[in-house]
């Protein structure tokens, strides 16, 4: 599968910059994937670069793989994009479909499982790592708000108030992966655990074994949805 060729990062709901990023690619189509609303204004700077098939993706949106949620309108896109793109990556690491796991540790950690026909069946939501500081510190009292890691802190009990948040979120975090892993395994022997999103974790070897870590799932999986629905939006029109 194709690694991304270039980003354009852009802070907030302004677009101002894609038209100048579109111009220096010949770009015949784009994938539109929000988890917030996009305005029509938003509509409109994409509509200005000039790219000639644009579509939005949503729970109407024809996929390559089957979505068996049972409230799809409320499903996150990125969601289902990471379980896109982790189904076909597994397909070009095994040279066969087999049942995936996809983990995607931001705001959120999600968990979600595509089984190998190809049916999406859900997953689960837990907060992310920040949240869980944050909510330590906004939920209490006295229980300060602390950083993810600190430079040379190895040790596996936490010795001040600060360490004891820093391990209890992060080795708690870890656990939960290792655990929802663990139990995937239990019936699904053949599993493939893709992991995604911008936090990582030192796992057990057992489970380490287990992780293919791809930053690009969701592009990836936005991508074959842009290359499912335009060959057939191509196919019905001729």
């Amino acid at each position: 599968m194709l690694q991304p060729t270039a980003f354009l990062r852009i802070d907030g709901h302004n677009l101002a910059g894609l038209k100048d990023f579109a111009s220096e690619w010949d770009f015949d189509a784009c994938m539109v994937s929000s988890t917030a609303n996009v305005t029509e204004e938003m509509k409109q700077q994409i509509a200005d670069t000039g790219i000639e098939h644009i579509y939005y993706f949503d729970s109407e949106t024809p996929i390559p793989i089957r979505n068996l949620y049972s409230t799809p309108k409320t499903l996150g896109p990125d969601r289902l994009a990471a379980a896109i793109g982790a189904y076909f990556e597994g397909f070009n690491l095994w040279g066969k479909h087999t049942p995936i796991l996809i983990i995607d540790s931001g705001s959120a950690i999600t968990y979600d499982f595509v089984n190998e026909a190809g049916e999406y069946l859900g997953g689960n939501i837990s907060p992310g790592v920040e949240m869980r500081f944050r909510a330590l510190h906004e939920f209490t009292a006295k229980l300060p708000h602390v950083q993810a890691y600190a430079e040379g802190d190895f040790t596996v009990i936490g010795n001040s108030t600060e360490t004891a948040i820093r391990h209890g979120v992060m080795d708690g975090v870890k656990h939960e992966i290792q655990g929802f892993i663990c139990q995937f395994l239990s019936k699904y022997p053949n599993l493939c655990v893709f992991l995604t999103g911008g936090d990582s974790f030192d796992f057990e070897e057992q489970v380490k074994n287990r992780i293919f870590a791809d930053k690009f799932l969701v592009s990836k999986g936005l991508n074959i949805i842009l290359q499912h629905i335009h060959q057939k939006s191509l196919k019905f029109s001729v």
